[in-house]
């Protein structure tokens, strides 16, 4: 059995030897090509094309979060420099250019310059792993959501690089709150993610994307509670991890000045402040797949529209829900932070995969219950047990507690 690039290769080649012919370019040698080389070239053009799109993601996003914050703060944002503002973080990412690329005297220079380089490349290559529309080349990977964590855990090295060797104490603090608050977050969130294995049974996120791709209601997040939950376990874990607000302990300004990239400029500082918002945007990405349908679409009737427009709709949409988030929570503390993880998200996690593990379990006996004649899934019983177990558990986090009574 052919695999689906070869097979997408030698489409390629016969369209090249089809339109070489009709242009009188001679057809034979596109059809003469090794396979071997197509495929070469056809992953090299994607990875060009992949790189550069999501290249240009930070600079919408940053120009995004300047207009939603002003809106936010009765502001209007950028207005001066191109049309309604919008070639304002071009202008910036070019003033970043030019600007003098300082490296401190007593930093390890080899690994102060390579950290933004592993931060940077590490962010950009979980795009690999994403399905932004239905195809059998583009995200079709078995391993795909592994690699994602696999490589994603890769940008703590990076900014571990960075704080340690910019010999500064605000550099070192940045990054090792940013160590303890990514791997500690990565629990949680790799936890969410295995409760999705338990239910499908694949690591393919094509696959799953596929298997939502009925509507709104094949939506993992609505296929029970438990995954219900996940959804907003991963979102907000997601959001720590990639040192948002109000979880931005790593570079929190009224403390340690910018945290792990104090000492850097120019460029490389360019590079951490795109990596920040394009593992913004992939996490989104990799949450609206997970458990929003990715690009199938929410309805069978707008099965018209293409995929990739539902894709980054949703994506979009988490992305603004982030921000949202910034400007309007105020910084947490450390302890809180940590707290939230250890004693809240984690716990939770282990109920839901025990949770999600039964009902796994029951779907695939295809034992339910019957209600006046007609049966219900494992599935629907969870949903109609859910409001009644929240109240329970409510109840019982209010019994015995009285509200503190200030001295008189």
């Amino acid at each position: 059995m052919k695999h689906p690039i070869e097979t997408a290769a030698e489409q390629i080649r016969a369209t090249a030897a089809e339109a070489t012919e009709t242009l009188n370019l001679g057809g034979a040698w596109p059809a003469g090509l090794p396979l071997e080389t197509v495929i070469l070239l056809t992953l090299v053009v994607i990875a060009v094309i992949a790189v550069t799109v999501v290249a240009g993601i930070p600079i919408v996003l940053v120009l995004m979060e300047r207009k939603v914050s002003a809106y936010f703060q009765n502001r209007l944002g950028p207005t001066r420099v191109g049309p309604w503002g919008l070639l304002v973080t071009l202008a910036d990412g070019i003033k970043l250019l030019f600007k003098e690329d300082m490296v401190p005297p007593s930093s390890d220079r080899k690994l102060f310059r390579l950290a933004p380089y592993v931060v940077f490349a590490a962010s950009f290559a979980v795009v690999a792993v994403i399905p932004p529309f239905q195809s059998t080349v583009i995200g079709n990977m078995d391993l795909g959501l592994f690699l994602y964590l696999a490589i994603s855990s890769l940008i703590v090295l990076g900014i571990i690089m960075a704080g340690w060797a910019s010999n500064s104490k605000y550099s070192l603090f940045g990054a090792l709150r940013a160590a303890a608050q990514i791997v500690s977050y990565e629990i949680p969130l790799g936890l969410a993610v295995l409760m999705i294995v338990m239910a499908t049974g694949t690591l393919n996120m094509q696959h799953l994307v596929m298997d939502q791709a009925d509507g709104i209601h094949a939506w993992y997040m609505f296929r029970h509670p438990f995954l219900f939950i996940g959804a907003f376990i991963y979102f907000l874990s997601a959001v720590a991890e990639v040192n948002r607000t109000p979880f931005d302990l790593p570079e929190a300004e009224s403390e340690i000045v910018a945290g792990y990239h104090t000492e850097y400029s120019g460029i490389r500082f360019a590079y951490f402040f795109l990596a920040e918002y394009a593992n913004a945007f992939i996490v989104s990405a990799i949450c609206a797949t997970l458990f929003m349908g990715g690009w199938a679409a929410p309805f069978p009737f707008l099965s018209g529209v293409p995929g990739v427009v539902w894709f980054l709709g949703k994506t979009m949409f988490l992305v603004f829900i982030m921000m949202w988030l910034r400007w309007t929570l105020p910084r947490v503390r450390v302890d809180q932070l940590m707290s939230l993880c250890w004693k809240y998200f984690l716990p939770i996690s282990f109920v839901n995969i025990l949770g999600a593990g039964v009902l796994a379990l029951l779907e695939r006996e295809e034992i339910g219950a019957q209600l006046g004649g007609m049966f219900l899934s494992a599935e629907a019983v969870s949903w109609i047990a859910f409001p009644f177990v929240l109240a329970l558990l409510g109840w019982f986090a209010r019994w015995g507690t009285e509200p503190v009574r200030r001295p008189s």
